[in-house]
């Protein structure tokens, strides 16, 4: 331990709200406080954060934990946050000079369609290891800079969610990232590990107007002690499903995990070499100085907010468990949430939600069965394209001298919101065929974050002591047979295609 300074501050900032969790030094939570984050829809396909409000919930929220407890016992703070979601802001005055741009935000849709049929897509590509997709920082940045008024005469600041914070937390004194944000702007290069010049001028961005990249385990300044009663050093900052990865302790190649939050996002470690997906998966850069390959399921635990608030099916998140438990087979229904368009490893930014099959004896159990089945049948989208390319990959290493091989996949490791309902963490392992593991602490965002700055504190030794941590909480086998299995899924992929 690090003297009386025995516990973590970790930030986690999330589409829907914002949460601060104290833990001890052993990584156990002791406090929690989160704040709900308003949703700001401009037009169709656009949605914004207000970034004053995150960060004065943020603030709120670590004072709240902190609250009757010396600041001084908190070792160093982590910071996890949205990824791609953009903002700039004034240096001088540290005001933003618009709302942010959320990841689910469509607005760059046109300029991606321009540059793919430029044939530009596999270049970017494989420098930055992402598809041509308006969820990535790039195209949001490129709105800001050429809509909001006078952005290109001042003297701005560029970030995403965790510069922001950091900026804020060190009073303009830190300007920075960490390699895990930075490589999902389409603007880093996987393999320099830098921001691309091209990129960069394809984008029309000036790189004075970037942060510095920092690795995840670093030093990311001080908060300033008028805003937490002490000078907390800031140690840990990742995105938010690279903190997942973690605080699930995903540290071999081959180790899987699948948060469960507003989308889906399933990664598997790939080692140190720079992957790359032949199945339009993405490459992408883990907090430990490792690569993984990447799926992102846009729509997941907001199909269920969908439900409680727009439709009024249920009153609560945890009424769709017993609802699907209740609910008929209902052979060949569907609900494809494409809301804003689908993700991995369709990428259709056009596509839009349908519920396909509706019969009369059809209701609001059978409905909600077919959204969480939707969840379970875009995470096997997710695995299949996963297992082609560590098939591929391990082809290749076994003609590269010192490359990874990767093992195929054992268990899916689970965290986030939807988690908590049995039923669909059993209907997850039949409907993909993997066994699912639940640890004890399904807060893994907010415990990679704790782990990284812990670190950087000395509070834990090594990987290996995290790892050791893990905890599982429940293992759900597959119970389904695999001919059934198959059937449901190729029904799932006939309605997609009529989405698309």
């Amino acid at each position: 331990m690090n003297g009386r300074k025995s516990c973590l501050l970790a930030i986690d900032q999330g589409t829907t709200s914002t949460r601060a969790i104290l833990f001890d030094g052993t990584g156990s939570p002791l406090r929690s406080h989160a704040v709900p984050l308003r949703q700001i829809y401009p037009a169709n396909g656009w949605v914004e954060h207000d970034p004053g409000e995150i960060w004065q919930a943020a603030l709120t929220c670590c004072r709240t934990v902190l609250g009757g407890r010396d600041a001084g016992d908190v070792a160093a703070i982590g910071i996890t946050n949205q990824r791609e979601t953009s903002l700039v802001w004034d240096k001088a005055s540290g005001k933003p000079l618009h709302n942010a741009i959320v990841w689910q935000d469509r607005r760059g849709a046109q300029r991606c369609a321009a540059l793919k049929k430029r044939g530009l897509e596999a270049g970017i590509a494989r420098k930055t290891g992402l598809l041509l997709d308006p969820y990535f920082s790039a195209t949001k940045l490129e709105w800001l800079l050429k809509h909001v008024k006078g952005a290109k005469n001042r003297n701005i600041a560029f970030g995403t969610i965790d510069s922001w914070l950091i900026w804020n937390l060190t009073k303009g004194k830190v300007h920075a990232t960490d390699v895990t944000n930075a490589s999902r702007t389409l603007l880093w290069n996987l393999k320099t590990r830098d921001w691309d010049a091209r990129l960069l001028k394809l984008f029309g961005v000036p790189r004075a107007i970037l942060p510095e990249v920092r690795e995840s385990r670093g030093d990311f300044g001080t908060a300033d002690p008028m805003l937490l009663g002490a000078a907390i050093p800031i140690l840990g900052v990742a995105g938010d499903q690279q903190a997942a990865s973690f605080g699930q302790a995903c540290f071999a190649p081959g180790d899987v995990k699948s948060t469960y939050g507003t989308g889906c996002f399933a990664l598997v470690n790939t080692g140190k070499t720079v992957p790359r997906s032949r199945n339009r998966l993405l490459a992408t850069a883990l907090a430990q100085k490792q690569y993984a390959i990447e799926g992102s399921i846009f729509i997941a635990g907001a199909v269920v907010q969908w439900l409680r608030d727009e439709l009024g099916v249920i009153a609560s998140a945890p009424e769709s468990q017993a609802l699907a438990k209740r609910a008929k087979p209902a052979d060949g229904l569907y609900f494809v949430p494409a809301f804003t368009g689908l993700g991995a490893p369709y990428w259709d930014p056009a596509a839009r939600g349908a519920i396909l099959g509706l019969t009369r004896d059809v209701g609001k159990a059978e409905i909600v069965r077919a959204a969480l089945d939707a969840v379970c049948y875009q995470t096997r989208d997710l695995l299949d394209a996963m297992r082609r390319d560590m098939k591929a990959a391990g082809r290749g290493a076994s003609a590269r001298a010192g490359a990874t091989k990767l093992k195929s996949l054992r268990a899916l490791k689970v965290d986030g919101g939807m988690v908590a309902n049995d039923w669909f963490c059993q209907r997850l392992a039949d409907l993909t065929g993997l066994g699912v593991d639940r640890p004890k602490v399904t807060e893994t965002t907010a415990l990679g974050a704790a782990y990284l700055a812990g670190l950087g504190a000395g509070l834990f030794k090594s990987e290996k002591d995290i790892a050791a941590r893990w905890a599982l909480d429940r293992r759900f086998v597959p119970a389904l047979a695999k001919k059934e299995r198959d059937r449901l899924y190729a029904g799932w992929k006939a309605a997609v295609s009529r989405v698309r």
